[in-house]
């Protein structure tokens, strides 16, 4: 059985991702660039469309270039351990952040209710809040 090989553009369309950000990637270290043969171009296997994927994914999740690059460096689970340390984390500062807006929700919601219940023509309690907070 042969191994596919795709073009850079060819391997962006597979991934999902633009020229750009597999050259990105490349500058970054998180992606091989292969060797161009002579008068050549270069080809890539189906293993960096599965790697370009496993970045995407781990910056849907939060995670940054740096985090997915240490991630990678991790070699295939054998390291399941460190791997799940990175992630742990991540999640705490993913729950911190949404502790922080339901917070923010909660005061802005408040915020909201009391301009829709204000008769005051002359001062807006929302302007107010804002106001006091930035003196």
């Amino acid at each position: 059985m042969t191994q596919k090989s795709f073009t850079i553009g060819a391997l962006a369309k597979q991934a999902g991702v633009n020229v750009e950000t597999i050259r990105f990637y490349q500058r970054r270290g998180l992606l091989v660039e292969p060797v161009k043969p002579l008068k050549g171009i270069r080809h890539y296997a189906e293993q960096d469309v599965q790697r370009v994927r496993f970045i995407k994914e781990g910056q849907k999740l939060g995670f940054s270039l740096d985090e997915i690059a240490e991630l990678l460096s991790l070699e295939e689970g054998r390291h399941c351990q460190e791997a799940r340390e990175i992630a742990l984390k991540k999640l705490v500062l993913i729950r911190e952040r949404i502790e922080g807006l339901r917070t923010m929700e909660t005061a802005l919601s408040n915020l909201v209710a009391s301009c829709a219940s204000n008769t005051d023509s002359v001062s807006c309690p929302l302007i107010q809040s804002l106001l006091k907070t930035s003196a």
